[in-house]
């Protein structure tokens, strides 16, 4: 149970620190990136199945900070990154950090992209080891170091 709450503590607290960078996170690239991120998260173990995909999406759909963009628009946006992951996920990978990697010279966003990356993957109160194991690598992409976010 105590991982559970240090858990639930750790992705409040980043999503408390999202808010407080709203008005800030407003960019295409971030958009792209967070997107990019959480179909990564979703697709970590290889494979999204509808029930993770439509959690996932109603994650988005909820979360305040990605309010500053049109819902239909992050929908076309993550399913589009879904669908690279699907058809082929090591290549996919690949070209989703790429756009993750879009946000490295802007360090505000290239953090809250990965604070992105750990509320989606905590949200089910299990942030496993092939999430972690993602947001790690999202963490190289944008040159941010994974001991930061406790990875």
């Amino acid at each position: 149970m105590a991982i559970w709450n240090r858990l639930r503590e750790s992705t409040q607290t980043m999503q408390a620190q999202l808010m407080v960078k709203k008005n800030d996170l407003k960019s295409g690239a971030f958009r792209d990136a967070s997107m990019a991120m959480c179909a990564l998260v979703a697709a970590a173990d290889g494979t999204v199945d509808p029930a993770e995909r439509q959690r996932t999406a109603s994650l988005i759909a909820s979360n305040e900070v990605l309010q500053n963009f049109p819902a239909d628009d992050l929908q076309r946006r993550f399913n589009d990154y879904i669908a690279k992951l699907t058809a082929d996920f090591d290549f996919g990978k690949v070209s989703v950090l790429q756009e993750i990697g879009k946000v490295k010279k802007k360090p505000a966003e290239a953090r809250a992209v990965i604070q992105i990356g750990i509320v989606i993957g905590g949200a089910d109160g299990n942030f496993d080891q092939t999430e972690q194991a993602v947001v790690r690598e999202a963490c190289y992409a944008v040159d941010l170091p994974p001991a930061e976010f406790d990875l």
